[in-house]
């Protein structure tokens, strides 16, 4: 391990002052997710997102979804957050449940190639939230370099990264498990499914249920006879 290795625990507060100072500096760092270890970078701040893709040796065609610390921070990064997309948030936040939506245009956000998107997530880890609430919305993709297993760990996110990330937090062993499902809300205000994960089809009908699955039809849109389309 190395010396800018930090625990990250209830009673342990250096690591999160020294991560949130990297965040303001432009740096990356590695912070424990409800599922694996993530490399993260201010989502505001284009040269630290470069530096985040640089690290994991992947291109731009490949952005870094957004990890927020509460379902009300959406609006920092959201143009347009439907009313499905509201209800899957109160439901399922924190947790699996990964929303893309239209991105702000006014926040400055350059990811990738992200189409006037992003993908945005509150993750079900204590220690992850409260780094978020300090530092705001963070991109945030699995520490490792790309084509290499995710870090489970802390030592496997620095054997894999090295100094090419400024802080480590370490909370233990990540849990790994099933990914989040994820919901496009940016093509539909009603939700597609693009990935079933976590969260069953089932589960988000109960919430929103005009979801539209990954194998269904976009459905027909009704219309009066004499109706015209909406341009």
């Amino acid at each position: 391990m190395t010396d800018n290795v930090y625990p990250l625990s209830p009673d342990a507060d250096t690591g999160l002052l020294e991560a949130a100072e990297a965040i303001r500096a432009g740096k990356c760092i590695v912070l424990p997710t409800d599922t694996v270890y993530g490399i993260g970078a201010n989502a505001f701040d284009a040269d630290a997102v470069q530096g985040l893709l640089d690290a994991k040796e992947r291109g731009r065609d490949m952005p870094p979804p957004v990890l927020v610390a509460e379902p009300l921070m959406l609006r920092a990064v959201a143009d347009e957050v439907p009313d499905a997309a509201a209800a899957l948030a109160k439901a399922f936040w924190p947790g699996a449940l990964t929303l893309i939506l239209r991105a702000q245009p006014k926040a400055g956000m350059e990811l990738g190639e992200t189409d006037g998107t992003v993908a945005v997530r509150v993750p079900d880890h204590d220690g992850a939230r409260a780094l978020l609430r300090r530092t705001g919305p963070l991109a945030v993709s699995s520490a490792n370099v790309h084509g290499q297993a995710p870090a489970l760990t802390c030592a496997d996110a620095v054997e894999q990264l090295g100094d090419k990330v400024a802080v480590y937090l370490d909370a233990g062993p990540a849990a790994g498990g099933v990914a989040s499902t994820i919901v496009d809300f940016a093509s539909t205000p009603e939700g597609r499914v693009l990935r079933e994960g976590a969260l069953s089809l089932a589960q988000l009908h109960e919430v929103a249920p005009n979801v539209v699955g990954i194998s269904e039809p976009e459905p027909e849109p009704e219309l009066e006879p004499e109706a015209e389309p909406e341009q």
